[in-house]
C-alpha cells in the first residue's frame, strides 16, 4: 500500500475542474477533506465533489453527499472535520484487507493482524519471491478520454535499465532491488500495450467501479496475445508478477490508488496472483521508481507496511504514527526527492528474507558500520526471545539512497516480528515492529510529529550513546535490561565505527569538590557556572551531586548540571518558594533527575550553571561535589 499522511494532492472531476484535497489514508480506507477541513466525498450524479454529511450518529455512521460542490460555500453549520464511524471503517478495511490474502490463508488469520504486523515470521501471507531471475509483467492502459505518448521504451528503461538516471532518478528498480539483494533478487519486467479502457479515467476512481480495471486490463493483454505463461519463473502454474501502469498523473481513489492486491485469474496454463498498480504520468519526466519499488515489495517480497495505517483503531483512538518514516522505502521512505530518490530498505526487511548475514554484536569489541554494505546484519538477540526481539545496528549516513533522509548516522531499531507499526505506545503488548529509537530521545515518529528529523540518528559521541540508563534506553519491551551498550560512535561517513559492551573499569570511583563562595547574580539569565574537572576511564555509571546554595528564597533559583558532552539535567527548577537555603544531595537511582547523565563519558568539564531569576534576593554558591563510579 502507498499510504498518504495529509499531502494535499490535485483531484479531477467529471464536472468543473481541478480541486485541491488533503488526503488521508491508503487503497483501503480513505478521507479527504478541502484544505479549510470539511470533509468531502465524490458525488458521482453531479460527477463532482461535495461537502459531505454523516447518515447517522453511531459506530456505523457512513458519509453521504450534502449535494454541494465545493465550488459553493459549506452549508451553514456544517462541522469541521466529519469522520465515518469506526464500526463501518473497521468492516470496509477488513473486507479489502481480505482480498489481498490467499484463501487457503485467511481461516488460519485474523483480520486485525492483517495491517501492519507480519503474521508470517515478520511478512505477509503469500510465496516470497526474493531470489533469482523473476519475470514481471507489465501492462500499460490509457483511456478514452486520456491518451499517452509514454512509450513501452520508456517505461522499460525505468523498469530494466542497468543505468538508468533520466529525470533524477536514482536507478531502475531492477537496480533498486539488485542493489538491496546484493545480487540476490534480478527482478525483469517485459513491458506490453498500452490497452484501451473501456471507461473514462476517472470512472475506475469510483467506488461503483471498484475492482473493474485490473480484470480488464488482463483480458485487454491476453487478447492481444501476450503469452502470460512467459512469466512464471519458478513453473508453479503462477505468473511471478503483474503491474497494470496507467496513463495519467496519479488519481488517490478507489481503483486509481497506487496498491498491491491479488487477483487470482486462469489465464490459459497458468494463473495470475498478486499484482500492483501505479501510474505513468503525463510524460515520460513524470515516470520515478518510487512507489512502483514500494508496491514490488509488497508483491514480491511480501513486505509488511512500516508506518501506522490509523483506520482501524486497534489503538482505541483515531492517531496516526508514523512509523519508520522516511527511514524505510516500506515506510514513507518512497516518497523521498519525490519519488526519484526513494530510501534504502531497512536492514530488518532485508533480513527477514534472507539477505543478510549476521554479525553478533554482543560479544564486547569495536565493530564498524559500512554504509550501504546492504548484505550484513549487525545483530544484538535477545536469548529468550530468539529471533523475536533484536535490536539490529545500521549506518544511514546521508550517501548513495540515503542521500535524502533529514539525519546522518548511525541507526539503532528494536525489532519484534510480533509487533505491529500501528502500535504507537511502546510497551510490553504493544509495541513497533521494527522501531528507530530516536537518538535525541523524542518520540517524533511514534508521536507523529514528523517522518524524520535531524536528531534521529547516532554519532559523533565519544562517551555511551546508550545503555540500560540513556534516553532512549536499550531496553528489551518488558522493561528488562538487554545489556546492549554501545559508545565511541564515530561521525556519519562511508563507515561508522562504534564499540560495544563495557568501557572502562567497572566500580571506579570518581570525586571532584569545589567551594567557590561565589556570588549568583541577581535577575541574570547568564547566572553563575562552576566547573569542576574529571579525569578517569569510563563512563557514568552511577552518580551523585550535592549542592550548598545560600539563598533567601530557593523558589527564584534554576540549577542545571551539565556533561562534558553537553548533556544537562536540571535539578532544582525554581521550586520551595520562601524556603531559605539550597542543601541537598541527589543520587542517579532511578526515577531520577540525573538519568539523562548516565552513560556519559568522564572525563572532562562537569559545569554547575546556577540563575536566578527574580530581582531582591541575593545568594552564593558555598560549594558543590560530584561523585562518579564508572563502568555499565
Amino acid at each position: 500500500m502507498s499510504g498518504i499522511f495529509g499531502d494535499t494532492l490535485t483531484f479531477h472531476q467529471e464536472e468543473g475542474g481541478a480541486v485541491e484535497l488533503v488526503a488521508f489514508g491508503d487503497d483501503k480506507y480513505a478521507r479527504y477533506e478541502t484544505v479549510d477541513g470539511y470533509s468531502v466525498v465524490y458525488d458521482a450524479d453531479r460527477g463532482a465533489y461535495c461537502y459531505a454529511e454523516t447518515d447517522s450518529a453511531g459506530p456505523g455512521r457512513r458519509f453521504v453527499s450534502s449535494g454541494v460542490p465545493l465550488s459553493q460555500p459549506a452549508p451553514v453549520g456544517l462541522p469541521r472535520h466529519l469522520r465515518e464511524g469506526q464500526g463501518y471503517r473497521r468492516e470496509v478495511f477488513k473486507d479489502r484487507v481480505l482480498q489481498t490474502i490467499p484463501e487457503e490463508d485467511r481461516a488460519h488469520l485474523d483480520p486485525d493482524t492483517l495491517l501492519t504486523f507480519g503474521p508470517v515470521k515478520g511478512l505477509l501471507p503469500g510465496d516470497a519471491l526474493t531470489a533469482g531471475d523473476v519475470q514481471g509483467l507489465t501492462i500499460l492502459v490509457d483511456f478514452p478520454d486520456t491518451a499517452t505518448d509514454v512509450t513501452v521504451d520508456d517505461v522499460s528503461a525505468l523498469l530494466n535499465s542497468p543505468n538508468f538516471t533520466a529525470n533524477g532518478n536514482r536507478c531502475s528498480v531492477k537496480e533498486f532491488f539488485r542493489t538491496m539483494s546484493t545480487g540476490k533478487l534480478r527482478f525483469t519486467n517485459t513491458v506490453v500495450g498500452p490497452f484501451r479502457m473501456s471507461r473514462p479515467r476517472l470512472a475506475y476512481g469510483l467506488k461503483q467501479h471498484r475492482g473493474e480495471l485490473v480484470p480488464e486490463a488482463l483480458q485487454a493483454a491476453a487478447d492481444a496475445g501476450v503469452d502470460f505463461s512467459r512469466f512464471d519463473s519458478l513453473e508453479r502454474g503462477i505468473v511471478d508478477s503483474v503491474c497494470i501502469m496507467y496513463a495519467g498523473q496519479t488519481e488517490f481513489r478507489e481503483d486509481l490508488w497506487p496498491h498491491n492486491s491479488r487477483f487470482p485469474a486462469q489465464i490459459g496454463d497458468v494463473r495470475t496472483d498478486f499484482y500492483t498498480v501505479t501510474s505513468i504520468g503525463d510524460t515520460a519526466a513524470d515516470l520515478r521508481i518510487g512507489t512502483f519499488c514500494h508496491e514490488s515489495g509488497h508483491l514480491l517480497c511480501r513486505w509488511p507496511d512500516l508506518y501506522d495505517y490509523g483506520t482501524v483503531e486497534r489503538e482505541g483512538d483515531d492517531f496516526t504514527s508514523a512509523g519508520m518514516g522516511t527511514y524505510c522505502a516500506m515506510s514513507a521512505g518512497d516518497h523521498l526527492g519525490d519519488g526519484f530518490l526513494p530510501s534504502a530498505v531497512c536492514v530488518y526487511l532485508r533480513r527477514l528474507v534472507g539477505w543478510t548475514r549476521d554479525v553478533d554484536i554482543s560479544v564486547p569489541g569495536s565493530y564498524e558500520a559500512v554504509q550501504g554494505e546492504y548484505d550484513k546484519a549487525l545483530i544484538y538477540h535477545n536469548p529468550q526471545r530468539k529471533n523475536v526481539e533484536y535490536y539490529l545496528v545500521e549506518n544511514r549516513s546521508r550517501l548513495g539512497f540515503d542521500s535524502r533522509l533529514t539525519s546522518s548516522g548511525l541507526a539503532v531499531y528494536h525489532c519484534d516480528i510480533k509487533g505491529s507499526n500501528e502500535f504507537q505506545q511502546g510497551n510490553q503488548v504493544r509495541h513497533y515492529q521494527c522501531a528507530l529509537l530516536q537518538a535525541d530521545g523524542h518520540l517524533d515518529l511514534e508521536t507523529g510529529l514528523n517522518f524524520g528529523d535531524g536528531g534521529d540518528l547516532y554519532g559523533p559521541i565519544a562517551g555511551t550513546a546508550l545503555s540500560h540508563g540513556s534516553h532512549p534506553a536499550s531496553l528489551w519491551w518488558d522493561g528488562s535490561e538487554s545489556g546492549l551498550t554501545l559508545s565511541g560512535i564515530g561521525a556519519p561517513g562511508e563507515v561508522i565505527a562504534f564499540t560495544t559492551g563495557e568501557q572502562g573499569i567497572a566500580g571506579t570511583q570518581i570525586t571532584g569538590r569545589s567551594a567557590p563562595g561565589a556570588e549568583i547574580p541577581d535577575q541574570d539569565v547568564g547566572g553563575l557556572t562552576d566547573s569542576i574537572a574529571l579525569e578517569g576511564a569510563g563512563t557514568v555509571r552511577d552518580l551523585t551531586v550535592s549542592i550548598d546554595i545560600e539563598h533567601a528564597r530557593i523558589g527564584d533559583l534554576r540549577v542545571v548540571l551539565l556533561a562534558p558532552s553537553g548533556r544537562r539535567a536540571v535539578i532544582h527548577n525554581r521550586t520551595g518558594g520562601d524556603t531559605k537555603n539550597l542543601r541537598l544531595t541527589l543520587t542517579s537511582q532511578p526515577p531520577s533527575l540525573l538519568a539523562p547523565l548516565i552513560g556519559d563519558a568522564v572525563t572532562g568539564g562537569w559545569q554547575l550553571k546556577v540563575t536566578d531569576a527574580v530581582e531582591g534576593s541575593a545568594g552564593m554558591l558555598r560549594s558543590w561535589e560530584i561523585t562518579i563510579r564508572t563502568g555499565t
